[in-house]
């Protein structure tokens, strides 16, 4: 602005310049506008500039894309900048569009709550809409989340439901991934763990909790604060993964990269008495417990179709059954601990147990006796006869005629219905017809002279 004024009052650019200590040409820029007084112009290219056009196409298919998430998947595609300079470039090119009605959302209080270390675990169960089709579990996908209160690490375990003997395949799935156990366990009031109007600890979670030598503590009704480690968890996993997880993804793929990007999580600073830490620095010092070496012995239930080949799939793998059976739903049973698997049918009856390979392996474990029994079957409804003439005649028999007269209401008795016509008769009088000479019009015929 001095120097705007200084022109006005009819100082020349070198007055200017020596006054204000700046270079003439850099007093000409100011007074035409060309710079901006405290911006310096770039003397590099920028970083950010071939990623503009892919950041607003991604922020307009999904305006709440993270840019947590959003600046992944740029730092793999080459962009070369910090998280920072990232989320700068973001908001001054105001490549978010704008959502009135978040803008509107308003936040509330939040209490500080201390957290131990090596004190608690959070758990959780979340919902995730719109599986890949090929997974076959209907709308949702089942993901369990634990949390450690004090570092906030976090690991989760997809599973087929939500009932309880998943709930405890989960469970300990996530306790080995996060390294250990905690000295006491939270939960909302989900059923598998208690009863949702008293609050009460059901038998069998109470010997889950007697097993892994855990207290349990349960959130009051409508108090997700309470839990709120794991509920950030959630959040990031729903946001930084699941987001943008592909179609053509296998269940044990997925698996795969959810655990590679908690595990890059685990880099998140914290600031603890005054120092920065890691989350993987905090959740070292928790001095967790050892897990038992075998979960509890829950027995996990899961329905699948056999297959045309007799077979039936399972967590990667695949288990023969006796043939026959093709289209049958069948209940295939694994109590965790044990290395058998068995195949039982609706009503119980086991028909199959193998020895379960490694998840996701995708292996075909077939029985002996069931592949001498398939290959029976198959020879057996084998034919070597020619295949039938398609172009051969055949018409209608007697039932499928009678048939026919019933549906167009003509009793089998009707004597109509029995009426045979035989043309030969017709035939006969046709010929005799044409060997008679035919008469004339006016009567001159062969026996007119007769008749005068």
């Amino acid at each position: 602005m001095e120097i705007h004024a200084l022109r006005a009052q009819g100082w020349t650019i070198s007055a200017i310049a020596r006054h204000v200590g700046a270079d003439r040409k850099t007093v000409r820029g100011y007074l035409a506008g060309v710079r901006t007084p405290g911006v310096r112009a770039r003397n590099t290219p920028d970083e950010f500039a071939p990623f503009v056009e892919y950041c607003r196409l991604r922020l307009t298919d999904d305006p709440h894309l993270w840019a947590a998430t959003l600046y992944d998947e740029v730092h793999e595609l080459g962009y070369p900048g910090g998280y920072s300079t990232f989320t700068r470039a973001l908001r001054t090119l105001k490549l978010r569009p704008h959502c009135e009605p978040c803008a509107a959302a308003k936040g509330r209080d939040h209490a500080i709550i201390d957290h131990p270390p090596g004190e608690e675990t959070q758990w959780d169960w979340v919902e995730l809409p719109d599986p890949p089709p090929g997974w076959g579990v209907g709308a949702h996908a089942h993901l369990l989340v634990g949390a450690l209160s004090h570092s906030g690490l976090w690991r989760g375990v997809l599973a087929d439901a939500e009932d309880f003997a998943h709930l405890v395949e989960a469970i300990d799935a996530v306790v080995r991934r996060l390294g250990g156990l905690t000295r006491r366990w939270r939960f909302d009031r989900m059923a598998t763990v208690c009863s949702p109007a008293s609050g009460r600890l059901t038998a069998s979670f109470a010997a889950v909790a007697k097993y892994y030598q855990v207290a349990v503590d349960l959130c009051p009704p409508r108090h997700g604060n309470r839990k709120g480690v794991v509920e950030k968890a959630n959040h990031a996993a729903t946001q930084r993964w699941w987001r943008t997880l592909p179609d053509a993804v296998s269940v044990e793929a997925a698996q795969a990269s959810l655990d590679k990007r908690a595990a890059a999580l685990d880099a998140r600073r914290r600031r603890r008495d005054g120092q920065q830490l890691t989350v993987a620095e905090l959740a070292a010092a928790e001095r967790l417990r050892p897990a038992p070496p075998a979960p509890y012995p829950a027995q996990v239930e899961a329905a699948r179709t056999v297959s045309a080949q007799a077979l039936v799939s399972f967590r990667g793998n695949q288990y023969s059954v006796p043939p026959g059976m093709t289209g049958t739903r069948m209940l295939v049973r694994h109590r965790l601990g044990d290395q058998t698997i068995t195949i039982a049918t609706a009503g119980g009856a086991v028909v199959a147990e193998h020895h379960r390979a490694l998840d996701g392996a995708g292996c075909v474990v077939r029985a002996e006796h069931h592949v001498v029994a398939l290959e029976t079957a198959v020879l057996a409804a084998f034919s070597d006869a020619r295949p039938c003439k398609h172009k051969t005649r055949r018409p209608p028999s007697s039932a499928a005629t009678a048939e026919a007269a019933r549906l167009r209401g003509l009793p089998t008795t009707d004597p109509a219905a029995r009426v045979v016509i035989d043309m030969s008769t017709y035939a006969a009088a046709a010929a005799h017809l044409t060997r008679t000479t035919p008469s004339t019009v006016d009567g001159a015929g062969p026996d007119a002279k007769e008749m005068t």
